[in-house]
């Protein structure tokens, strides 16, 4: 994959698709609790900055943060984003998106959150949720 390609993606049910511009071929794991509770295990994730979603009566918003929310699907549930509220970034979850051979397992964000009762082989960059925050200036 071209690292500005864009790729398409849709739910489970068909009734919410998207494209988008990933950042990189880079995928990155969220082990934050809120994640692991979302989807029991990891998020796994593209950064993406341009996002276009069709179906959008489909779609249901939940406010996970004052700074963040998560997008699904209302038909069959499937986790469609997180995205911030400013700045238009996207994380898109990797499963939804065609063409899955070219991604790359990068990074593991909120590492100090990881229960021991899984690990990847891969060797990523790896932050703690401290280090996440610093990186983006918030406390």
């Amino acid at each position: 994959m071209s690292q500005r390609s864009i790729v398409s993606g849709r739910c489970l049910c068909g009734h919410v698709s998207l494209t988008a511009k990933p950042q990189s071929a880079h995928v990155g794991a969220c082990h934050c609790d809120m994640c692991r509770k979302w989807g029991g295990g990891p998020l796994m994730v593209v950064d993406c900055g341009e996002v276009s979603i069709q179906g959008d009566d489909s779609v249901g918003v939940y406010p996970s943060s004052d700074w963040a929310e998560r997008g699904f699907c209302k038909q069959c549930g499937t986790h469609l984003f997180y995205r911030l509220k400013e700045g238009g970034f996207y994380a898109i979850p990797v499963g939804m998106l065609d063409g899955e051979d070219d991604w790359q397992f990068a990074e593991q964000v909120f590492i100090d959150s990881k229960p021991g009762y899984y690990s990847f082989a891969e060797k990523t960059r790896n932050l703690t949720g401290e280090e996440l925050f610093a990186q983006f200036g918030a406390e």
